[in-house]
């Protein structure tokens, strides 16, 4: 694996060194003491795995609070999407930037998401499927997010809007005095 910063500090895109021969290939998308090297020592405690059946649905931006904070690592199996993080842990010098990177089933990357983020995607072909490692059990309680076209935040989508769940599309705005988590 290589573990590639993103500017966002403490986030990664983690690439998968494959080995390949007439069988297919094979390769490690996970090692804890790999991961140890870029500071990640908790567990993976949940693993879930979504399934957009439409080019340009957009799920997101999803974040727990404390004390429920969570590491993500994401991987998209099946189709390509275009998968976006946001800072906005309070004393970050990358506070309300973003980033976003396409991750595919053919380009095998991977994004690693630390405490203190919002994500979402936007699949950019039909039946996207992604894997998400998480370091703390979903608490309903916990969830917040941030809306997916917040101007202050003005996030580029590679695509229209497709399809966009309810609950997604009316995250509230981030307000002028958001401090952050």
């Amino acid at each position: 694996m290589t573990f590639t910063p993103t500017p966002l500090s403490d986030s990664f895109v983690v690439d998968l060194k494959p080995f390949a021969d007439d069988r297919g290939w094979f390769a490690r998308y996970y090692c804890k003491e790999e991961f140890k090297k870029i500071g990640h020592t908790k567990e993976w405690v949940q693993m879930n795995h979504s399934v957009s059946y439409k080019k340009g649905t957009i799920r997101g931006m999803h974040f727990q609070v404390s004390p429920y904070k969570e590491i993500k690592m994401v991987r998209c199996i099946a189709g390509t999407v275009f998968d976006v993080i946001v800072d906005i842990r309070k004393d970050s010098t990358t506070f309300l930037q973003w980033f976003g990177i396409e991750l595919s089933a053919e380009n095998k990357k991977m994004l690693y998401i630390p405490e203190g983020f919002a994500h979402g995607f936007q699949s950019l072909t039909d039946d996207c499927e992604l894997l998400y490692h998480h370091s703390e059990m979903y608490q309903p309680k916990a969830e917040s997010g941030i809306r997916f076209d917040d101007p202050r935040i003005n996030i580029q989508w590679s695509l229209p809007v497709s399809v966009i769940s309810e609950r997604d599309a009316n995250h509230p705005l981030l307000i002028k005095d958001f401090k952050g988590v």
